[in-house]
C-alpha cells in the first residue's frame, strides 16, 4: 500500500500570516503619523509632466497649505504627487509620502521627508483619511478617482465625520461633474444634497478658502 504524500503547507505563505502583515503595516502607520498634527492629503495623476500647467498648479496648492501650517500628504510618486511634495519642501512644511509596492515599482519622489511604504492599497487609504484635514482631488485616473469617491462615499454614508473634499480642476471634471448632475442624480442614484459633499475650484488660492471657511464653522 502506498503512503499518502503529505503536502507540507507554508503558513508564511497562507492568510493568517497575512494578518500579522496587515497588523505590522497599521502599527507602522499609526506610530509614524501620529504625531504630524494637522495635515492635507493630495491626489492626482503621476503621469503629469513638470511642465504641464496641473503640476505647477499642484506644487502652488501644496505650498500654500504648508504656509497654512498643514503637513501635505501624498502617495509619493511622480507628477502631482511630487509637484505637492515639493511644494510643501519650498514652503518649509512637513513634506509625507504614502508610498505603495506595486508591480511596477514606484519609487519615491526626492521631495518627500517623511516616507511610509505599504503593501496593502486598503491599509495606505486608511492613513490617507486618517490623518487628512481635507483632500485635495488635482486631475488624474483610476487612482485618483477611487480617493475621491471613497471619500465621498464614507462621508455620505457617515462612515466618517465630514471634512473638505475640493476637487480641482472645473475644466478637466466637467463630464464627471455633468454626468452626475444630469444621469446619476436624475436617477434618484443620488441626492442634491450628496453635490455638497465635495465643492470644486480652478485656482490654488480658491483651495485654501475653502478648507479655511469649513472649519471657521466647525
Amino acid at each position: 500500500m502506498k503512503k499518502a504524500k503529505i503536502l507540507r503547507r507554508d503558513f508564511t505563505t497562507e492568510d493568517p500570516w497575512r494578518i500579522f502583515r496587515i497588523i505590522s503595516e497599521f502599527v507602522d502607520g499609526f506610530e509614524v503619523l501620529s504625531d504630524v498634527g494637522k495635515a492635507v492629503s493630495i491626489f492626482g495623476s503621476s503621469r503629469t509632466p513638470a511642465n504641464k500647467k496641473y503640476y505647477k498648479l499642484a506644487e502652488e496648492v501644496a505650498y500654500l497649505l504648508a504656509k497654512e501650517g498643514y503637513a501635505v500628504i501624498t502617495g509619493s510618486g511622480p507628477g502631482i504627487m511630487e509637484a505637492s511634495n515639493k511644494g510643501a519642501r519650498r514652503a518649509k512644511g512637513h513634506s509625507i509620502g504614502l508610498n505603495i509596492q506595486i508591480p511596477l515599482e514606484q519609487r519615491a519622489n526626492p521631495y518627500v521627508d517623511t516616507l511610509l511604504s505599504f503593501h496593502y492599497f486598503f491599509v495606505r487609504k486608511v492613513m490617507f483619511v486618517k490623518y487628512a484635514k481635507a483632500f485635495v482631488i488635482m486631475p488624474g485616473g483610476y487612482g485618483t478617482l477611487d480617493e475621491f469617491t471613497e471619500a465621498i462615499n464614507l462621508i455620505q454614508t457617515k462612515r466618517i465625520s465630514k471634512f473638505p473634499v475640493v476637487l480641482f480642476g472645473r475644466e478637466y471634471w466637467k463630464g464627471m461633474l455633468d454626468w452626475l448632475k444630469e444621469k446619476v442624480l436624475k436617477e434618484g442614484n443620488i441626492s442634491q444634497e450628496d453635490l455638497d459633499i465635495f465643492t470644486v475650484v480652478d485656482t490654488p488660492k480658491d483651495v485654501i478658502k475653502v478648507i479655511r471657511k469649513f472649519y471657521a464653522k466647525a
